[in-house]
């Protein structure tokens, strides 16, 4: 059996309420563990295959909770990021994973340039398409829109803890991302809210963000949760709600601040 006769049982993305009425659109590029039948498990354990180096855990939870919260679409990757990196441009390095951390995809390494095409074109293409058709419908409609990019990260990276539970990354324009950060603050002063952390846009992690926020000159922001906060449905529900109203908030003062 063709791989393209297998790649196409499943869909490499899924837009849900592509109608929704909200502002916001959410995109979740890490949503998915998902391996396709054709590719095994990569050599990878069971449990390598449900960690972090897979999927970002939690971010499509809160992203489905949220998006529910505000009636806005969503749109997310069903495939590993083990398979094909969507939040990566094409001449990354790191499109295609073999070393995460420490853990080796040594099915990904000396790639027959046949297979990467393969990926691109079956999945990581098919995302970003349709994350266009369905800003470019918004677009037409008059409907203003902006941009949130939905991650998780983990607790301790190559054995460095990561304190703040919550990320805020922007790519070119900061001001919405500056919004969002003050929103946070206001709620809660004490909330460790990083800057541009537990990632800097100049690390080539922005795909997204930049292709689809900052290239089509809307008002964007990239949230990044400590996964350990969202495994639990308290936890997600808690920070679908405190996001719901920061953005709101962040909007509004957004409106504001352009009005003068």
């Amino acid at each position: 059996m063709s791989k393209t006769l297998v790649a196409s049982r499943a869909k490499s993305v899924v837009v849900s309420n592509a109608r929704g009425s909200s502002p916001f659109v959410l995109v979740c590029d890490h949503a998915s563990n998902r391996i396709p039948d054709q590719y095994g498990d990569l050599g990878l354990t069971p449990v390598e295959r449900v960690s972090h180096i897979a999927w970002d855990p939690g971010a499509l939870s809160v992203s489905r909770l949220l998006a529910d919260k505000l009636d806005a679409p969503l749109v997310q990757s069903t495939v590993s990021r083990l398979i094909i990196d969507c939040n990566r441009d094409l001449d990354a390095p790191d499109l295609i994973w073999t070393l995460s951390e420490k853990t080796r995809i040594a099915a990904n390494e000396n790639l027959h340039p046949g297979e990467r095409a393969f990926r691109i074109d079956h999945y990581h293409r098919p995302y970003h398409a349709s994350i266009g058709t369905l800003l470019e419908a918004r677009r037409h409609a008059g409907q203003e829109t902006i941009l949130v990019c939905m991650h998780s990260f983990t607790p301790v990276f190559h054995g460095v803890p990561r304190p703040w539970p919550i990320g805020l990354i922007h790519g070119r324009d900061q001001r919405f991302t500056r919004a969002v950060y003050d929103a946070l603050k206001a709620d809660d002063p004490a909330l460790n809210v990083g800057w541009n952390e537990p990632y800097a846009a100049l690390k080539g992690v922005t795909l997204t963000l930049e292709k689809h926020g900052d290239a089509r000159g809307l008002e964007a922001v990239m949230i990044e949760i400590r996964h350990d906060e969202i495994l639990e449905p308290t936890g997600v529900a808690q920070w679908s709600d405190r996001l719901a109203q920061s953005l709101h908030t962040a909007r509004l003062a957004r409106r504001e601040a352009m009005a003068v």
